[in-house]
Protein backbone atom coordinates (compact mmCIF):
# COMPACT_ATOMS: atom_id res chain seq x y z
CA UNK A 1 0.00 0.00 0.00
CA UNK A 2 3.05 2.36 0.63
CA UNK A 3 3.33 2.56 -3.53
CA UNK A 4 -0.08 3.72 -3.91
CA UNK A 5 0.24 6.08 -1.19
CA UNK A 6 3.41 7.25 -2.80
CA UNK A 7 2.03 7.28 -5.98
CA UNK A 8 -1.22 9.58 -5.08
CA UNK A 9 0.64 12.02 -2.35
CA UNK A 10 3.15 12.65 -5.45
CA UNK A 11 0.43 13.03 -7.74
CA UNK A 12 -1.58 15.51 -5.96
CA UNK A 13 1.29 17.51 -5.05
CA UNK A 14 2.45 17.90 -8.94
CA UNK A 15 -0.90 18.54 -9.84
CA UNK A 16 -2.08 21.54 -8.07
CA UNK A 17 -4.31 22.41 -10.56
CA UNK A 18 -6.21 19.36 -9.77
CA UNK A 19 -9.01 20.48 -6.91
CA UNK A 20 -9.86 17.60 -4.62
CA UNK A 21 -10.15 17.80 -0.79
CA UNK A 22 -8.26 16.01 1.66
CA UNK A 23 -10.96 13.65 2.47
CA UNK A 24 -11.88 12.39 -1.26
CA UNK A 25 -8.08 12.09 -1.78
CA UNK A 26 -8.61 9.69 1.25
CA UNK A 27 -11.34 8.05 -0.34
CA UNK A 28 -9.72 7.73 -3.77
CA UNK A 29 -7.09 5.93 -2.38
CA UNK A 30 -8.98 3.80 0.03
CA UNK A 31 -10.88 2.94 -3.23
CA UNK A 32 -7.68 2.53 -5.40
CA UNK A 33 -6.34 0.26 -2.88
CA UNK A 34 -9.33 -2.24 -2.70
CA UNK A 35 -9.98 -2.21 -6.70
CA UNK A 36 -6.38 -3.46 -7.78
CA UNK A 37 -6.06 -3.19 -11.40
CA UNK A 38 -7.89 -6.78 -12.86
CA UNK A 39 -4.94 -6.91 -15.31
CA UNK A 40 -1.86 -7.40 -12.25
CA UNK A 41 -3.53 -9.88 -10.15
CA UNK A 42 -0.93 -12.75 -10.32
CA UNK A 43 -2.17 -16.85 -9.92
CA UNK A 44 -1.77 -17.82 -5.87
CA UNK A 45 0.30 -20.41 -4.74
CA UNK A 46 0.18 -22.42 -1.49
CA UNK A 47 3.08 -23.73 -0.26
CA UNK A 48 6.30 -23.57 -1.50
CA UNK A 49 7.57 -22.36 -5.05
CA UNK A 50 8.22 -25.73 -6.98
CA UNK A 51 10.74 -25.73 -10.17
CA UNK A 52 10.33 -29.36 -11.73
CA UNK A 53 12.07 -31.16 -14.03
CA UNK A 54 12.43 -34.01 -15.77
CA UNK A 55 15.98 -36.08 -17.64
CA UNK A 56 15.13 -36.59 -21.34
CA UNK A 57 18.41 -38.44 -21.62
CA UNK A 58 20.56 -40.20 -19.13
CA UNK A 59 23.12 -37.58 -19.68
CA UNK A 60 21.62 -35.03 -18.63
CA UNK A 61 22.30 -33.18 -15.44
CA UNK A 62 20.30 -31.32 -12.80
CA UNK A 63 20.11 -27.78 -12.59
CA UNK A 64 22.22 -26.73 -9.63
CA UNK A 65 22.59 -23.82 -7.38
CA UNK A 66 25.97 -22.61 -6.84
CA UNK A 67 25.01 -20.60 -3.37
CA UNK A 68 21.78 -20.84 -1.36
CA UNK A 69 21.41 -17.18 -2.49
CA UNK A 70 21.95 -17.28 -6.08
CA UNK A 71 19.17 -16.20 -8.19
CA UNK A 72 19.42 -18.75 -10.81
CA UNK A 73 19.94 -22.44 -11.61
CA UNK A 74 22.87 -23.13 -13.56
CA UNK A 75 22.06 -25.32 -16.56
CA UNK A 76 24.44 -27.72 -17.82
CA UNK A 77 25.17 -29.16 -21.17
CA UNK A 78 23.86 -32.68 -21.82
CA UNK A 79 26.49 -33.06 -25.00
CA UNK A 80 29.90 -31.76 -26.52
CA UNK A 81 29.06 -29.20 -28.76
CA UNK A 82 31.58 -26.24 -30.05
CA UNK A 83 30.29 -23.19 -30.64
CA UNK A 84 32.07 -21.91 -33.86
CA UNK A 85 34.10 -18.31 -33.85
CA UNK A 86 31.77 -15.73 -34.54
CA UNK A 87 28.94 -18.26 -34.83
CA UNK A 88 26.45 -19.77 -32.93
CA UNK A 89 25.04 -23.08 -31.47
CA UNK A 90 21.75 -24.66 -29.83
CA UNK A 91 23.21 -26.31 -27.15
CA UNK A 92 20.99 -29.67 -25.38
CA UNK A 93 20.38 -29.65 -21.33
CA UNK A 94 18.63 -32.79 -21.65
CA UNK A 95 15.70 -31.40 -19.14
CA UNK A 96 12.27 -30.70 -19.57
CA UNK A 97 10.92 -28.26 -16.68
CA UNK A 98 7.75 -27.45 -15.07
CA UNK A 99 8.05 -23.78 -13.98
CA UNK A 100 6.05 -22.54 -11.11
CA UNK A 101 2.43 -21.05 -10.90
CA UNK A 102 2.78 -17.23 -12.37
CA UNK A 103 6.49 -17.70 -13.35
CA UNK A 104 8.18 -18.02 -16.83
CA UNK A 105 11.88 -18.97 -16.51
CA UNK A 106 14.60 -16.19 -18.31
CA UNK A 107 17.86 -18.17 -19.16
CA UNK A 108 20.63 -15.59 -18.72
CA UNK A 109 24.57 -16.01 -19.27
CA UNK A 110 26.55 -17.15 -16.74
CA UNK A 111 29.44 -14.11 -15.82
CA UNK A 112 32.47 -15.84 -16.30
CA UNK A 113 31.78 -17.71 -19.69
CA UNK A 114 30.76 -13.82 -20.74
CA UNK A 115 34.05 -12.58 -19.39
CA UNK A 116 36.83 -15.11 -19.60
CA UNK A 117 35.34 -16.44 -23.22
CA UNK A 118 33.12 -13.82 -24.69
CA UNK A 119 30.22 -16.34 -24.70
CA UNK A 120 26.60 -14.85 -24.41
CA UNK A 121 22.84 -16.07 -24.50
CA UNK A 122 19.74 -15.77 -26.40
CA UNK A 123 16.16 -16.41 -26.69
CA UNK A 124 16.08 -16.18 -23.18
CA UNK A 125 12.66 -16.82 -22.31
CA UNK A 126 10.55 -19.89 -21.15
CA UNK A 127 7.43 -19.59 -21.30
CA UNK A 128 5.38 -21.18 -18.01
CA UNK A 129 3.19 -23.41 -20.33
CA UNK A 130 6.46 -24.94 -21.98
CA UNK A 131 7.17 -28.78 -21.63
CA UNK A 132 9.82 -28.96 -24.64
CA UNK A 133 13.27 -30.06 -24.40
CA UNK A 134 14.95 -26.92 -22.44
CA UNK A 135 17.79 -25.83 -25.17
CA UNK A 136 20.20 -22.64 -24.88
CA UNK A 137 21.51 -20.60 -28.20
CA UNK A 138 25.35 -19.82 -26.66
CA UNK A 139 26.54 -16.78 -29.73
CA UNK A 140 30.68 -16.72 -29.57
CA UNK A 141 32.10 -13.34 -30.03
CA UNK A 142 35.31 -14.46 -29.94
CA UNK A 143 37.22 -15.33 -32.84
CA UNK A 144 38.06 -19.04 -31.77
CA UNK A 145 35.78 -21.41 -31.44
CA UNK A 146 34.73 -22.53 -28.26
CA UNK A 147 34.19 -26.16 -26.66
CA UNK A 148 31.50 -27.48 -24.69
CA UNK A 149 32.24 -30.31 -22.48
CA UNK A 150 29.39 -32.60 -21.26
CA UNK A 151 28.97 -31.70 -17.89
CA UNK A 152 29.89 -27.77 -18.60
CA UNK A 153 28.02 -24.72 -17.38
CA UNK A 154 26.26 -23.08 -20.22
CA UNK A 155 23.39 -20.76 -18.62
CA UNK A 156 21.18 -19.83 -15.66
CA UNK A 157 17.23 -20.36 -15.20
CA UNK A 158 15.87 -17.73 -13.32
CA UNK A 159 12.39 -17.83 -12.49
CA UNK A 160 10.56 -14.68 -12.47
CA UNK A 161 7.02 -13.43 -11.59
CA UNK A 162 4.98 -12.64 -14.68
CA UNK A 163 1.98 -10.79 -15.13
CA UNK A 164 -0.38 -11.07 -18.41
CA UNK A 165 -2.09 -7.74 -18.68
CA UNK A 166 -4.99 -7.51 -21.20
CA UNK A 167 -4.40 -5.49 -24.26
CA UNK A 168 -6.29 -2.00 -25.21
CA UNK A 169 -6.26 0.13 -28.19
CA UNK A 170 -6.25 3.60 -27.52
CA UNK A 171 -5.83 6.77 -29.84
CA UNK A 172 -3.34 8.19 -27.33
CA UNK A 173 -1.21 7.08 -25.12
CA UNK A 174 -0.48 9.25 -21.58
CA UNK A 175 1.75 12.16 -21.86
CA UNK A 176 5.34 12.07 -19.70
CA UNK A 177 8.34 14.05 -18.93
CA UNK A 178 10.37 12.34 -20.86
CA UNK A 179 8.21 11.01 -23.96
CA UNK A 180 9.75 9.23 -26.76
CA UNK A 181 12.98 10.63 -25.63
CA UNK A 182 15.02 6.75 -25.90
CA UNK A 183 18.43 5.62 -27.07
CA UNK A 184 20.71 7.65 -24.81
CA UNK A 185 18.65 10.55 -24.58
CA UNK A 186 18.50 11.27 -20.31
CA UNK A 187 22.37 11.40 -20.34
CA UNK A 188 25.69 9.13 -19.84
CA UNK A 189 26.38 10.75 -16.69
Amino acid sequence: MCLYRQFFTSFFAANSSFSISNLNRQRALRQFVKKPLNNTKMPSSKGPLVLKYTKVVPEAYPPTKGSTKAAGYDLKSASDVVVPARGKALVDTGLKIELPVGCYGRVAPRSGLAVKNFIDVGAGVVDEDYRGILKVVLFNHSDNDFEVKSGDRIAQLICEKIYYPELEEVEELTETVRGEGGFGSTGNK
